[in-house]
């Protein structure tokens, strides 16, 4: 997808899945405007990255209890669609697999083809980052 593309996607998911209002906090509004403009200039993985940053600020504004909780125990104790949160730990284990890089020299995979199958996955992930991170924050709308 080109810039327009991915715009056009994000408008998309909005118009589809915000269907009155929600309230976040500034802070959540602000990463997840970062997430969005890091998805629409092709930053996959900084939009992936961004995205679990937006999630977690909204689960930590909407359902902490005391103030470090582990990302997994947020979502896990999230009031939240069970399939919201089978998609959140998927985001967070995706995350976690380029953040925690295990082999670090092991880069067969990643140059394989020039990169274009890591370029793909991390495209398509990205579109599925920005997904679910609106449908978390527009899950609780008010009328």
């Amino acid at each position: 997808m080109n810039e327009l593309e991915r715009w056009a996607y994000i408008n998309e998911l909005d118009e589809s899945l915000l269907l009155r209002c929600v309230v976040l906090s500034e802070w959540c509004s602000f990463i997840v405007r970062q997430a969005d403009i890091a998805f629409t200039k092709g930053a996959d993985l900084a939009a992936i990255f961004t995205s679990v940053s937006a999630a977690e600020t909204y689960l930590r504004a909407e359902f902490a209890e005391m103030r470090r909780e582990r990302l997994a125990d947020l979502i896990d104790k999230a009031l939240i669609k069970p399939a919201i949160k089978v998609d959140l730990h998927k985001l967070r284990q995706y995350r976690n697999k380029w953040v925690h890089v295990e082999s670090p020299w092991d880069e067969q995979t990643l140059l394989a083809d020039d990169g274009a199958a890591t370029e793909k996955e991390l495209e398509d992930m990205a579109a599925f980052a920005v997904t679910v991170l609106r449908r978390l924050i527009y899950e609780n709308q008010w009328t």
